[in-house]
Protein backbone atom coordinates (compact mmCIF):
# COMPACT_ATOMS: atom_id res chain seq x y z
CA UNK A 1 0.00 0.00 0.00
CA UNK A 2 0.74 3.86 0.32
CA UNK A 3 0.85 6.26 2.15
CA UNK A 4 1.55 10.11 2.65
CA UNK A 5 4.08 11.20 4.76
CA UNK A 6 4.26 15.15 5.50
CA UNK A 7 7.50 16.43 6.25
CA UNK A 8 9.11 19.17 7.75
CA UNK A 9 11.44 20.97 5.03
CA UNK A 10 13.32 24.15 5.71
CA UNK A 11 16.19 25.85 8.23
CA UNK A 12 16.33 28.21 10.85
CA UNK A 13 15.01 30.72 8.83
CA UNK A 14 11.56 29.06 7.81
CA UNK A 15 10.06 26.10 6.12
CA UNK A 16 6.97 24.32 5.63
CA UNK A 17 5.58 20.30 5.86
CA UNK A 18 5.84 19.11 2.51
CA UNK A 19 3.90 15.70 1.39
CA UNK A 20 5.78 12.84 -0.23
CA UNK A 21 3.71 9.77 -1.04
CA UNK A 22 5.64 6.30 -0.97
CA UNK A 23 5.04 2.69 -0.78
CA UNK A 24 5.13 1.01 2.54
CA UNK A 25 5.17 -2.16 4.01
CA UNK A 26 4.66 -4.65 6.58
CA UNK A 27 7.14 -4.22 9.47
CA UNK A 28 8.03 -0.76 8.33
CA UNK A 29 9.35 1.71 10.64
CA UNK A 30 9.04 5.63 10.18
CA UNK A 31 13.00 6.00 9.50
CA UNK A 32 12.36 3.05 6.62
CA UNK A 33 9.67 5.53 5.29
CA UNK A 34 11.66 8.55 5.70
CA UNK A 35 14.99 6.46 4.03
CA UNK A 36 12.66 5.53 1.09
CA UNK A 37 11.29 9.35 0.26
CA UNK A 38 14.86 10.20 0.72
CA UNK A 39 16.36 8.12 -1.61
CA UNK A 40 13.92 8.19 -4.33
CA UNK A 41 12.36 11.87 -3.95
CA UNK A 42 14.50 14.30 -1.84
CA UNK A 43 18.16 13.33 -1.70
CA UNK A 44 18.74 16.62 -0.01
CA UNK A 45 16.61 15.59 2.72
CA UNK A 46 18.82 16.22 6.71
CA UNK A 47 18.29 13.21 9.24
CA UNK A 48 20.01 12.08 11.91
CA UNK A 49 20.26 8.41 12.38
CA UNK A 50 22.97 5.82 13.54
CA UNK A 51 21.78 2.46 15.07
CA UNK A 52 18.09 1.73 13.83
CA UNK A 53 17.89 -0.19 16.71
CA UNK A 54 16.25 2.33 19.61
CA UNK A 55 19.98 2.53 21.34
CA UNK A 56 21.88 5.44 19.72
CA UNK A 57 18.90 7.98 20.60
CA UNK A 58 20.20 9.95 17.00
CA UNK A 59 16.35 9.68 15.45
CA UNK A 60 14.36 11.89 17.33
CA UNK A 61 11.45 13.46 15.92
CA UNK A 62 7.86 14.48 16.97
CA UNK A 63 5.70 12.11 14.85
CA UNK A 64 2.44 13.20 14.39
CA UNK A 65 3.00 15.60 17.05
CA UNK A 66 4.45 13.15 19.84
CA UNK A 67 8.53 13.08 20.07
CA UNK A 68 9.29 9.69 19.11
CA UNK A 69 11.99 7.95 17.97
CA UNK A 70 11.57 7.15 14.24
CA UNK A 71 13.04 3.84 14.67
CA UNK A 72 11.10 2.40 17.36
CA UNK A 73 7.58 3.57 15.54
CA UNK A 74 5.50 1.03 13.62
CA UNK A 75 3.51 2.26 10.81
CA UNK A 76 1.22 -0.23 12.08
CA UNK A 77 0.30 1.79 15.24
CA UNK A 78 -0.06 4.96 13.44
CA UNK A 79 -3.60 5.86 11.27
CA UNK A 80 -2.38 5.64 7.43
CA UNK A 81 -5.45 7.15 6.01
CA UNK A 82 -4.15 10.58 6.38
CA UNK A 83 -0.51 12.45 6.57
CA UNK A 84 1.98 10.89 9.01
CA UNK A 85 3.27 14.34 9.97
CA UNK A 86 7.18 14.43 10.96
CA UNK A 87 9.12 17.37 12.04
CA UNK A 88 11.75 18.01 14.14
CA UNK A 89 12.20 18.53 17.91
CA UNK A 90 10.63 21.97 18.93
CA UNK A 91 13.06 22.40 22.18
CA UNK A 92 16.53 22.87 20.40
CA UNK A 93 17.35 25.13 17.38
CA UNK A 94 16.56 23.94 14.15
CA UNK A 95 19.64 22.85 11.62
CA UNK A 96 17.52 21.92 9.06
CA UNK A 97 14.83 19.72 8.03
CA UNK A 98 14.45 17.04 10.93
CA UNK A 99 18.02 17.91 12.19
CA UNK A 100 18.01 20.24 15.39
CA UNK A 101 21.20 21.17 17.48
CA UNK A 102 21.69 19.21 20.17
CA UNK A 103 25.40 20.54 22.04
CA UNK A 104 23.73 22.82 24.68
CA UNK A 105 22.54 19.37 26.66
CA UNK A 106 26.31 18.32 26.30
CA UNK A 107 27.16 21.83 27.54
CA UNK A 108 24.96 21.28 30.31
CA UNK A 109 26.20 17.79 30.93
CA UNK A 110 29.44 19.28 32.06
CA UNK A 111 27.99 21.56 34.97
CA UNK A 112 27.39 18.45 37.15
CA UNK A 113 29.51 18.00 39.73
CA UNK A 114 31.56 14.22 38.94
CA UNK A 115 31.14 11.39 40.95
CA UNK A 116 33.00 11.32 44.14
CA UNK A 117 33.42 7.87 45.82
CA UNK A 118 33.69 7.70 49.86
CA UNK A 119 36.63 5.69 50.71
CA UNK A 120 36.78 1.87 50.47
CA UNK A 121 35.32 -0.25 52.56
CA UNK A 122 38.18 -2.80 52.64
CA UNK A 123 42.40 -2.59 52.59
CA UNK A 124 42.53 -3.76 49.11
CA UNK A 125 40.41 -1.07 47.91
CA UNK A 126 37.18 -2.32 47.57
CA UNK A 127 33.73 -1.44 48.90
CA UNK A 128 31.08 -3.12 49.67
CA UNK A 129 27.00 -2.45 48.07
CA UNK A 130 23.75 -3.66 49.02
CA UNK A 131 21.81 -5.25 46.07
CA UNK A 132 19.14 -3.27 46.68
CA UNK A 133 21.60 -0.04 46.42
CA UNK A 134 22.43 -1.17 43.20
CA UNK A 135 19.56 -1.95 41.62
CA UNK A 136 17.83 1.72 42.14
CA UNK A 137 20.29 3.53 40.02
CA UNK A 138 20.86 0.95 37.31
CA UNK A 139 17.05 1.95 35.82
CA UNK A 140 18.95 5.71 35.34
CA UNK A 141 21.95 4.08 32.94
CA UNK A 142 19.24 2.99 30.80
CA UNK A 143 18.86 6.66 29.17
CA UNK A 144 20.09 6.53 25.55
CA UNK A 145 20.18 10.56 25.69
CA UNK A 146 17.43 10.64 22.79
CA UNK A 147 16.52 13.84 23.99
CA UNK A 148 12.67 13.51 23.55
CA UNK A 149 12.29 14.18 27.52
CA UNK A 150 13.95 17.54 27.30
CA UNK A 151 11.45 18.00 23.70
CA UNK A 152 8.33 17.09 25.60
CA UNK A 153 9.33 19.38 28.95
CA UNK A 154 7.09 22.77 28.48
CA UNK A 155 10.20 24.85 31.32
CA UNK A 156 12.50 23.83 27.40
CA UNK A 157 9.51 23.40 25.01
CA UNK A 158 7.46 26.70 25.64
CA UNK A 159 9.10 28.49 27.87
CA UNK A 160 12.81 28.51 26.55
CA UNK A 161 14.17 28.37 30.02
CA UNK A 162 17.81 26.96 29.43
CA UNK A 163 19.35 29.60 30.94
CA UNK A 164 17.55 28.38 34.80
CA UNK A 165 16.42 24.54 34.03
CA UNK A 166 19.04 21.79 33.33
CA UNK A 167 15.54 19.56 31.94
CA UNK A 168 14.76 15.98 32.68
CA UNK A 169 17.48 14.33 31.09
CA UNK A 170 20.16 15.32 33.31
CA UNK A 171 18.08 15.64 36.98
CA UNK A 172 18.03 11.86 36.01
CA UNK A 173 22.08 11.89 35.87
CA UNK A 174 22.25 13.81 39.01
CA UNK A 175 19.99 11.36 40.32
CA UNK A 176 22.34 8.18 38.88
CA UNK A 177 24.70 9.92 41.15
CA UNK A 178 22.82 11.44 44.14
CA UNK A 179 21.71 7.89 45.20
CA UNK A 180 25.00 5.79 43.96
CA UNK A 181 25.70 3.99 46.89
CA UNK A 182 29.30 4.79 46.88
CA UNK A 183 28.83 8.75 46.03
CA UNK A 184 29.49 11.30 48.66
CA UNK A 185 28.96 14.34 46.79
CA UNK A 186 25.99 16.60 47.14
CA UNK A 187 24.14 18.21 44.56
CA UNK A 188 21.53 19.92 45.88
CA UNK A 189 22.39 23.39 45.89
CA UNK A 190 23.33 23.15 42.27
CA UNK A 191 20.18 21.60 41.91
CA UNK A 192 18.28 24.53 43.95
CA UNK A 193 19.94 27.47 42.43
CA UNK A 194 21.35 26.19 38.78
CA UNK A 195 19.59 23.53 37.55
CA UNK A 196 15.93 25.03 38.53
CA UNK A 197 14.67 21.35 39.72
CA UNK A 198 11.77 23.77 41.11
CA UNK A 199 10.75 24.93 37.70
CA UNK A 200 9.62 20.72 37.65
CA UNK A 201 5.82 20.69 38.33
CA UNK A 202 5.65 16.93 38.00
CA UNK A 203 3.55 16.47 35.08
CA UNK A 204 4.99 13.19 34.10
CA UNK A 205 4.98 14.59 30.42
CA UNK A 206 8.84 13.22 30.29
CA UNK A 207 8.41 9.69 31.48
CA UNK A 208 5.48 8.83 28.97
CA UNK A 209 7.96 10.01 25.82
CA UNK A 210 11.14 8.19 27.46
CA UNK A 211 11.52 4.86 24.98
CA UNK A 212 13.08 2.99 27.84
CA UNK A 213 10.69 3.10 30.19
CA UNK A 214 12.21 5.09 32.92
CA UNK A 215 10.34 6.67 35.70
CA UNK A 216 11.67 10.08 35.69
CA UNK A 217 9.17 11.78 37.97
CA UNK A 218 8.55 9.38 40.09
CA UNK A 219 11.96 7.49 40.70
CA UNK A 220 14.02 10.51 39.97
CA UNK A 221 12.93 14.11 39.74
CA UNK A 222 10.60 13.62 42.95
CA UNK A 223 13.51 12.32 45.54
CA UNK A 224 15.70 14.89 44.37
CA UNK A 225 13.13 17.53 44.90
CA UNK A 226 12.30 15.91 48.79
CA UNK A 227 16.50 16.14 49.07
CA UNK A 228 16.34 19.94 48.03
CA UNK A 229 13.33 20.66 50.45
CA UNK A 230 15.36 18.33 53.34
CA UNK A 231 18.69 20.46 52.56
CA UNK A 232 16.59 24.25 52.65
CA UNK A 233 13.89 24.23 54.08
CA UNK A 234 13.21 21.49 57.10
CA UNK A 235 13.79 23.39 60.01
CA UNK A 236 15.39 21.06 61.99
CA UNK A 237 17.90 20.89 59.76
CA UNK A 238 18.10 24.70 60.13
CA UNK A 239 18.70 24.57 63.41
CA UNK A 240 21.44 21.76 63.24
CA UNK A 241 23.23 24.11 60.36
CA UNK A 242 23.10 26.98 62.84
CA UNK A 243 24.97 25.17 65.62
CA UNK A 244 27.29 23.30 63.56
CA UNK A 245 28.10 26.77 61.05
CA UNK A 246 27.63 24.23 58.20
CA UNK A 247 26.12 25.37 54.17
CA UNK A 248 22.94 23.56 53.19
CA UNK A 249 23.87 21.24 50.04
CA UNK A 250 27.76 21.34 50.91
Amino acid sequence: MNATFSIWRGDGQGGSFRDYRTEVSEGMVVLDAVHRIQADQANDLAVRWNCKAGKCGSCSAEINGTPRLMCMTRLSALPLDAPVTIGPMKAFPLVRDLVTDVSWNFAMKKRIKKFKPRPPDAPDGTWRMAQADIERVQEFRKCIECFLCQDVCHVLRDHERTDAFAGPRFLVRIASLEMHPLDIASRSRYLKDQAGIGYCNITKCCTEVCPESIHITDNAIIPLKERVVDDFYDPVRRVWRWLTGRRPGS
